[in-house]
C-alpha cells in the first residue's frame, strides 16, 4: 500500500513562529487515530510525502512539518533564528496548535537527533519514540561523513573532494559551507550538487547519480537551501548542548523506545544506534541485515511498519526487534 498516494493531507498550513519563520505542516490519516509526528532528516531535507508510509492511516493521525528553512517553510534556506533549540520549540508549538495531548515521535538520521532532543525537553508530551539510524551530532560522526567514509566509497569521495584546493581538503565541511553559500547561484548549485552526489553514494550506492536541476529553477533553489541549512547545523555541531544528547537519557526512563538501523548504513553507523540502545534501558532494537541508510528500502520499511503496527495494537513495542537484532548480528557484513 502506497500511503503517500492513498492518504493525502486533510489539513495543511503555515505556523508563524514570531521570529521571521513560518513552518509548513500537514495532517493525514485518521483524525481520531493515534497522533504521530514523523520528523525529516538532513538537516535541511524537508518532509516528503513518503514519511507518511511508516504508518497505517486507519490507525494514525500523521503529522509532518518542514523544519525552519526547509521544504515549504518560509523563508527557504534561512539560517537566522535556526538552531536545535528553535526546532524543539517549534515542535512543541505545533503540538499545542494542533490540540494534541501526547504523540508518538518518530525520526530518522537527523530526525532521530531532533526527536531525542525534543523528548528530553518535553517527556510528558511523548507517548513513545521510534528512531531510525540515529545521528547524535558528534564531531566524530561529522568527520566520518566528510573524511572517514572515503574508505568505503573512494571513487565517489575523490569526485567530492576534487574541486577543493589542496590546502582546504583537511576540512571539507568548512570548504563546502563556503561553497554552498557562494553568492553566485551557479557556483552554489554546483557545490550543492556535488554534496548531494556524495550523500547518495553513501546512502544509496546502487542508485543512479542524480541529475542537477536546471539553474534558476525552484528545484535548484531547494537543493541549495538544503545544503546551506545542513552546513549551518554541522558547522555549529548541531547546536547540541555540552555533554551531548545522551547526557539526559535518565529523563526518558520508562518511555517506550524502538530503534531501527541498517547493518550496512554508511551515513549513520550502526554502532551509534547501539550506543543509544545501551543508554536507554528497556529500549527495543532491530538491526536490519543488508540495508543501508535508505528508510524506504523494502526491509527497512517493513521493520518500521511492524514497529508502528505493534505500537498501535499494544501501546508499547513489547518484544519487537529483539529476535531480529540477534539474528542480524551473525549475518551483518563487516563495517
Amino acid at each position: 500500500m502506497d500511503v503517500a498516494n492513498t492518504c493525502p493531507p486533510w489539513d495543511e498550513g503555515l505556523l508563524d513562529t514570531g521570529d521571521g519563520h513560518r513552518i509548513r505542516f500537514e495532517q493525514s490519516g485518521n483524525p481520531q487515530g493515534i497522533p504521530a509526528l514523523s520528523l525529516h532528516g538532513g538537516p535541511g531535507s524537508g518532509a516528503g510525502a513518503r514519511l507518511r508510509t511508516f504508518f497505517d492511516p486507519a490507525h494514525y493521525r500523521i503529522v509532518l512539518f518542514d523544519q525552519r528553512g526547509c521544504g515549504g517553510s518560509k523563508p527557504l534556506g534561512h539560517t537566522e533564528h535556526n538552531t536545535l533549540a528553535h526546532l524543539v520549540a517549534d515542535i512543541e508549538t505545533l503540538r499545542r496548535h494542533l490540540g494534541i495531548a501526547r504523540w508518538l515521535v518518530c525520526g530518522g538520521s537527523w530526525g532521530a537527533c531532533l526527536a531525542l532532543s525534543y523528548a528530553s525537553a518535553h517527556r510528558g508530551a511523548c507517548l513513545a519514540l521510534l528512531l531510525r539510524s540515529v545521528f547524535l551530532g558528534t564531531r566524530e560522526e561529522i568527520d566520518w561523513f566528510f573524511h572517514g567514509a572515503r574508505r568505503v566509497r573512494p571513487a565517489a569521495w575523490e569526485a567530492f573532494v576534487a574541486p577543493a584546493p589542496a590546502d582546504r581538503r583537511s576540512d571539507l565541511l568548512a570548504y563546502y559551507a563556503e561553497a554552498v553559500n557562494d553568492p553566485d547561484p551557479t557556483s552554489a548549485l554546483a557545490a550543492a550538487q556535488r554534496w548531494r552526489c556524495w550523500d547518495t553514494a553513501l546512502s544509496q550506492p546502487e542508485a543512479e547519480v542524480p541529475e542537477p536541476p536546471p539553474a534558476g529553477s525552484p528545484a535548484a533553489a531547494a537543493l541549495i537551501a538544503r545544503y546551506r541549512v545542513q552546513a549551518h547545523y554541522l558547522r555549529h555541531d548541531c547546536f547540541i548542548p555540552h555533554g551531548g544528547l545522551l547526557a539526559n537519557t535518565g529523563q526518558l526512563a520508562e518511555l517506550p523506545v524502538a530503534l531501527v538501523c541498517g547493518s550496512i548504513d554508511r551515513v549513520c553507523l550502526p554502532q551509534v544506534t547501539d550506543q543509544v540502545h545501551a543508554a536507554l534501558p528497556g529500549s527495543r532494537m532491530c538491526e536490519v541485515p543488508g540495508v543501508g541508510h535508505d528508510p524506504f528500502a523494502p526491509a527497512m520499511l517493513m521493520a518500521l511498519r511492524a514497529a508502528t503496527a505493534v505500537f498501535a495494537a499494544k501501546g508499547d513495542f513489547c518484544d519487537w526487534g529483539v529476535a531480529a537484532k540477534a539474528a542480524s548480528r551473525t549475518a551483518a557484513p563487516e563495517r
